[in-house]
């Protein structure tokens, strides 16, 4: 017995259904991704020049710091806690609805102490990243700001002491103090993307560059 065709407006409903569901789960994969595994950002200021650039776009691995409830900030899966010279996204202290993009100096227990710009971490002078640069040749006292002279300061357990590559020009831990570990979002590893705003032109001389 041969059946009856569907008729036409049947067809086009099951072909809606077909790529709504397809849309869906993609959504759904899509969110977990970005809850879970990675998530771009897009560098807005200079505090991290020569590292990153504005208008370099990156990739943050969230996963290896441990899985998150989102917005709860709750762990859910332990990962490994962020290390020394690691690059990480944070929500900023002072305003949560920011996230903020600084280097690892300390981790809970360590001391911090900056003479004359150069950073002691336990005593021994900071094993600095080729992207660390000074901007301003001024030293200013540390009584009078703690840009060029801070401490010595005991790191908290379960907090970190955080520190833009661009010294100079960075609003970082000298200022606000601590990260909590629970607010690190993840970990930068790589520029997926660069946009020169003055030159009007990708970067592609970055693309693809992984963060030290």
């Amino acid at each position: 017995m041969k059946l009856q065709e569907d008729y036409p407006q049947n067809k086009i409903l099951n072909l809606v259904k077909e790529y709504a569901q397809a849309i869906l789960i993609a959504l759904v994969i899509a969110l977990f991704v970005r809850s879970f595994v990675f998530q771009a950002f897009k560098i807005p200021s200079g505090s991290m020049i020569k590292t990153l650039l504005v208008g370099d776009h990156i990739l943050v691995n969230k996963f290896i710091y441990g899985v998150k409830v989102p917005y709860y900030r709750k762990t859910i899966l332990k990962g490994k806690d962020p290390a020394r010279r690691d690059v990480i996204v944070f929500i900023f202290p002072l305003d949560r609805k920011k996230d903020f993009i600084k280097r690892v100096i300390g981790v809970g227990g360590d001391t911090i102490k900056i003479v004359n710009k150069k950073v002691y971490v336990n005593g021994k002078l900071f094993d600095e990243p080729p992207g660390v640069q000074h901007t301003d040749p001024n030293i200013i006292p540390g009584n009078v700001q703690p840009r060029d002279n801070m401490g010595p300061v005991k790191v908290p357990a379960g907090k970190l002491f955080v520190m833009g590559d661009n010294r100079d020009q960075s609003f970082d831990s000298r200022f606000w103090g601590f990260v909590p570990l629970k607010d690190v979002k993840g970990k930068a590893f790589m520029i997926y993307w660069s946009w020169d705003s003055e030159a009007f032109s990708p970067r592609l001389e970055r693309i693809g560059k992984w963060i030290e």
